[in-house]
């Protein structure tokens, strides 16, 4: 495409956002679609059309794992690289791919038809392996799938004439309770909550002792009551529908099939808070829901559900506007997430000021996990005190589970809280369980002894992954996995966490490639209080979890990689030196460094 289409693209994607920069990141996924890349003029002349600094803008484009400031080619696969996909051989399938295309992963093809890469996570771990195909989800793939999908991309046949079912995915909902099995209609609990008015509304979530649902706990009628305290009137609703933990898909469900109840929710939230204006922050992975979710939100307006003068009440007006990520981890942090509704790069803010206070554009913002505004429905409809008879005392209500891994039955399970792991693992149809990771990456791992343990905030709190690993993995390439997810998804905002991240991934790649010592294993555990101390966020600080957890629970996976009793560099200087030996022509004991074999441990 020359420069000039490229303007004339920039100033409609412009004019479409009304020149506003918080459109910004908007923007850029919108004009990517044209070439699926974003030329340097393209960014040159959405910068001016901004009025924003070109570095800015670029910036932004360079964030996002999702932009490409380079060309990626025509079609863009990406294969998830979850350690759930890997047990389902995406690795055999990637390369499988790779050697039909003639072409080496992370290169576009000589052509510049195609290029083959990885992703961290698709949120489809319970019906993988999965990959996306410029920026469409395809699960369960298998030799045949990939054989067919090499000859559509040699074809050049456009996504559209691909099969449709390959884009199509199963709920696979596997135990139902209270907010699965909810039989409310639109609009349902909005009239309840809006005969209650908004203080009687706000006392029932405080009576309900409800709990946000995305792992921190927090208590939603506190932060609620905190944003309507604030003085500032303008107030916004978050939902943050970026569902990035490797593991979980319970929102992708909920977004699917359950999409009036988590709308309904951020308007019950709006009517609490006094909130005129609302966001659906989508994750990139999970664009394919969109068409459907602006359908619902069209249908709420015609109904009278959503829009001006809601149910009827005058002044009660609310609306919402679906954004898109385009793929960091790290926007799942809440004040991440509203840096990257303004337009910018995902980089967690210092707080306080808290977003309650001082959130979107400065604005009082209420931010809620997907499942904790959709349980938010059943206050309404049931009231606070039956909500919080289900549970524990300190974890009241049900919670859904993203079970996946070295199961009979993975998919999405509801149980009250209190259910132990053991339960989970015997309704999933799991045998012979060496681990089970709770809460993803950044979570706990558990060995067989803690299975009496209970999914609650006061033991084992979780978002909601539920990963199972039986006798047959090695717990050490799980959190070997890990780790590489953390230093892909750092933002580098902090340097403990840019650098102490991949000090870890390459410390447990030393050991993978048979290089290690006990000395790594104090580095490990150095890098551990670095990170935790020093952290900006929660990313950094959660990064060296599965590896400590694994050195307590599952040391003798990490001594097999020990091949030497003191430290052994990982680097290979003599190796290194071999070119200046051929130019000097020398090989004799001399132009060696000494070695020495270091006795077995």
């Amino acid at each position: 495409m020359s420069q000039d289409p490229w303007a004339s693209a920039v100033a409609d994607t412009v004019g479409e956002f009304a020149a506003r920069p918080e459109y910004l990141l908007q923007m850029l996924i919108r004009l990517q679609e044209a070439e699926n890349w974003l030329p340097p003029e393209a960014l040159t002349a959405l910068a001016a059309a901004l009025g924003l600094p070109r570095a800015r803008v670029e910036g932004v484009a360079g964030f996002y794992s999702f932009l490409h400031t380079r060309p990626v080619g025509r079609y863009r696969l990406l294969f998830s690289d979850n350690i759930i996909d890997r047990m389902l051989g995406s690795q055999a399938l990637m390369a499988r791919l790779c050697h039909t295309l003639w072409l080496a992963p992370g290169q576009v093809s000589e052509d510049g038809l195609v290029s083959v890469d990885v992703t961290s996570c698709t949120g489809l771990g319970d019906q993988g392996p999965a990959l996306l195909v410029n920026g469409r989800a395809i699960a369960r793939l298998d030799e045949a799938r990939i054989d067919r999908i090499a000859e559509l991309i040699r074809e050049q046949q456009p996504l559209d004439a691909w099969p449709a079912d390959w884009f199509r995915f199963d709920d696979n909902i596997q135990r139902r309770d209270a907010l699965l099995a909810c039989p409310a209609q639109p609009g349902d609990a909005l009239q309840a909550a809006l005969a209650m008015g908004r203080v009687g509304w706000l006392a029932q979530v405080h009576a309900s002792r409800l709990r946000g649902r995305g792992g921190a706990g927090f208590t939603t009628a506190v932060k609620w009551q905190a944003c309507r305290d604030a003085p500032n009137p303008d107030k916004v609703v978050v939902c943050n529908a970026d569902e990035g933990e490797p593991g979980t898909f319970k929102d992708r469900v909920l977004l699917n099939s359950h999409a009036d109840l988590v709308v309904e929710g951020m308007t019950l939230a709006a009517w609490a808070v006094g909130a005129r204006r609302g966001f659906l922050y989508l994750r990139g992975e999970y664009r394919n829901l969109r068409p459907a979710l602006e359908a619902v939100l069209a249908r709420r307006r015609t109904a009278g559900w959503l829009g001006a003068a809601i149910g009827g009440v005058a002044g009660f007006d609310f609306d919402i506007e679906i954004h898109l990520g385009a793929g960091a981890y790290v926007c799942g942090e809440e004040t991440a997430l509203l840096e990257s509704l303004e337009g910018k790069r995902g980089t967690p803010r210092i707080r306080p000021p808290f977003p309650v206070t001082h959130g979107y554009l400065g604005r009082p913002t209420v931010v809620n996990n997907v499942e904790t505004l959709a349980k938010c429905c059943l206050i309404a409809l049931q009231g606070g005190a039956a909500f919080a008879a289900t549970g524990t005392p300190q974890s009241a209500g049900t919670k859904l589970l993203s079970v996946s891994g070295d199961c009979a039955r993975p998919g999405v399970y509801e149980f009250p809280f209190g259910v132990t792991v053991r339960q989970v693992l015997d309704a999933c149809g799991a045998d012979d369980t060496l681990a089970v990771q709770v809460g993803g990456a950044a979570g706990i791992t558990l060995a067989p002894y803690e299975f009496d343990r209970r999914i609650a905030f006061e033991d084992v709190p979780t978002a909601g992954a539920f990963m199972v690993f039986d006798n047959t993995r090695d717990m050490f390439e799980v959190a070997h996995n890990f780790v590489h997810f953390f230093a892909h998804e750092s933002c580098g905002f902090c340097t403990p966490c840019r650098v102490g991240t991949a000090m870890l991934a390459d410390t447990l790649d030393k050991l993978a490639e048979g290089k290690g010592s006990a000395v790594d294993l104090i580095e490990i555990e150095d890098l551990d209080r670095l990170l935790k101390q020093a952290s900006h966020c929660g990313l950094g600080s959660a990064a060296p979890n599965p590896v400590m957890d694994g050195l307590q629970k599952f040391r003798p996976a990490y001594e097999r990689h020990l091949m030497h009793a003191d430290f052994a560099p990982a680097f290979d200087l003599d190796g290194a030196l071999r070119r200046a030996r051929q130019i000097t022509g020398r090989d004799d004991a001399a132009a060696h460094l000494p070695q020495h074999q270091e006795p077995q441990p």
